[in-house]
């Protein structure tokens, strides 16, 4: 009762100050949001200095594209990312229809299983994925990254698309099976476009988080398997320079474009669903 909407914890929020409140906002946006704009900013310095702005200038964009080997990175985590979020989906997707619609022997450990990997420290699974690899003697490079993130993007996508099905209502699947559908093509008429809105958010998730992983790529990956996170790992060893500030930024920014696309497609949708 404590926390009803008439109870203490409400009636001692109403008599804060909605300015007070604001600028405590403020203040957490701040602390979040103010170390990426510096590095924003000092990647358009003029020169290396990376503590004293001395004038705007695009160079150290322009030697990042003439680098080739953070060229040749990005297209490793673009390789990485779109075949792990491939394979990801599918299987992830198949998991949340067993788990929403299946009742079998082993599902209670299965659904503990799944919420249970999406807490557990990368660098635990890092370690664990890399014993394994070395067990199977498997040699490590840009498959092994691969596997490896996909076993650590398919809990999330199954949670995504599961709640999804949550909210969807069985009664469609019965009749379009009532009126001679198979289970295929009820499933590809009528369920997964119902929830192709939480197949994406799955799939754009997933791509996110296998783009820029770093601790569990660091443990599988082989000599010449460098992906982004790894190569600015490598470079900043050095020092922070502007590169590293222009190849943060870039990272940063197609992350966010690809998210907020990402949203409003998922939006619109949602809005059509």
């Amino acid at each position: 009762m404590g926390n009803s909407k008439g109870g203490p914890v409400y009636r001692g929020l109403g008599r804060i100050p909605d300015r007070v409140l604001l600028l405590f906002a403020g203040v957490v946006y701040l602390f979040l949001y103010a170390p990426i704009m510096v590095l924003i900013f000092f990647s358009f310095n003029s020169t290396k200095n990376t503590q004293v702005w001395t004038g705007f200038s695009t160079q150290w964009y322009g030697e990042l594209i003439r680098d080739g080997s953070v060229l040749n990175a990005f297209k490793l985590s673009l390789i990485v990312g779109l075949t792990a979020t491939a394979i990801a989906t599918i299987i992830g997707t198949l998991t949340a229809l067993a788990l929403s619609r299946h009742t079998f022997r082993g599902k209670t450990f299965t659904d503990s299983a799944i919420y249970a990997a999406t807490v557990m420290p990368e660098i635990v699974v890092g370690v664990s994925l890399l014993v394994f690899f070395v067990a199977a003697t498997v040699d490590l490079g840009i498959v092994t990254i691969i596997i490896a993130h996909v076993a650590f993007c398919i809990s999330f996508v199954t949670i995504v698309v599961r709640a999804r099905l949550s909210g969807m209502d069985e009664s469609l699947e019965e009749a379009a099976q009532d009126l001679g559908a198979s289970p295929v093509q009820t499933f590809l008429r009528v369920t997964l476009p119902l929830i192709l809105p939480g197949v994406m958010a799955g799939a754009l998730l997933a791509f996110t988080l296998s783009f820029d992983d770093f601790v569990i790529t660091f443990f599988v990956s082989g000599v010449g398997s460098s992906t982004l996170p790894l190569k600015i790992y490598s470079m900043i060893k050095f020092g922070v320079s502007p590169v590293i500030n222009a190849l943060s930024t870039v990272v940063m920014v197609s992350t966010m474009v690809l998210i907020l696309g990402g949203g409003r497609i998922l939006a619109g949708r949602g809005e059509n669903a």
